[in-house]
This record gives structure tokens, sequence and C-alpha cells, in this order.
């Protein structure tokens, strides 16, 4: 049973849904409502706003990661490597895994990181053909630096939630991810 969310103004037990204002993706439903009325266009409403809302939000991530001389995939690899805990090493095929991305992208991420001495690439003793990723003093103070001013403005990116929106949001997001199997390595 839903519980009353203030930010969209679902009742507990009711299906009346009020917003604020309309969006970009009501008028994109209301036309394929026009166009194709025998098709439900209905899952729009949840896909098209999730995918609008990332790449809005990616646009004023990287806005802010821009600000200390990142990228978004830059900042992505140095916060792994920092939330990796110490000694703040990984294979590439591990930085592929938690950043969910390609091997090959985490090569071409790497070598520009790697030349502005923010990491450092080496073989591993036991096993030459291994190769560590280690963050680099520079690499920790850079992603130190700039992680307040990213969480600062999610903060302000979710300003606009309550806390309780904010944990049913997360709840709702976190059970469709896993329903596309989006579940930790």
């Amino acid at each position: 049973m839903l519980k009353y969310l203030s930010f969209w103004g679902v009742y507990s037990g009711g299906v009346e849904l009020e917003s604020a204002a309309k969006d970009h993706v009501d008028q994109i439903i209301e036309q394929w409502a026009a166009a194709r009325p025998d098709l439900d266009a209905s899952p729009m409403g949840v896909v098209g706003r999730i995918c609008r809302l990332a790449a809005l939000l990616i646009k004023e991530q990287t806005r802010v990661f821009a600000e200390h001389g990142l990228d978004f995939a830059g900042f992505d690899v140095l916060a792994t490597l920092r939330r990796s805990g110490p000694p703040h090493a990984l294979t590439p095929t591990q930085l592929a895994k938690a950043m969910i991305v390609t091997p090959s992208a985490v090569a071409q991420r790497l070598t520009r990181l790697e030349e502005a001495g923010l990491l450092v690439r080496s073989h591993t003793k036991a096993d030459r053909r291994v190769i560590i990723v280690t963050l680099t003093e520079a690499g920790q103070e850079l992603v130190d630096a700039t992680l307040p001013d990213h969480l600062v403005n999610e903060q302000r990116l979710l300003a606009d939630l309550s806390p309780e929106d904010r944990l049913v949001l997360e709840s709702l997001l976190r059970r469709f991810l896993v329903s596309q199997d989006d579940l930790p390595i």
C-alpha cells in the first residue's frame, strides 16, 4: 500500500497522482495517445523520466567534476579506487566490473589518468601478466577534494524531495534495478 508522498501527491490506498506541473514526458505520452490510441504508452512515464533524469544528472555532475579538472569517467575511476580502501589498488578487470563498463573503456580512462599522474599501472610480482592500478597521492588528493562538492551538488539536485520521498524513491529504483539483474558483482 502506498504511503503519502508529499512531492508527488500520492495518497495511501489511492491512485490519484498530482504533480505541480507537467513535464516533457507528459507531452510525449499525450502525443502518442493521439497518434496511436491503440497502444499503451504509459511505460514511457517511468522509463522516459528515468532516461531524462539520467541525462540531466550526468550533466550536473559533469559540471562539478570539470571544476576540479576531471570528467565524469575520470572521477569514476578515481572514486572507485579510493572507495576500494587501502592500498587503493585494483586490476583493470575489477575496475571495469565495479564501474559497470567494458575493459576497453577502462583502458582509455586509465591512460589519461596515468598521464596526469593520478594513478599508476604496474605488474604484480607474483604474475607479471597481471596489472594493478593504484591511486597516487595526487589522485587521492584530487578525489578527496572533489567528493565534498559532488555530494553538495547531489544534495542540491535532491532538494525538492523530502527525506521520506528519497527513501521511497531509492527503494523503488533499487527494486527496479534488481529486477533488471543489476546485482552486486
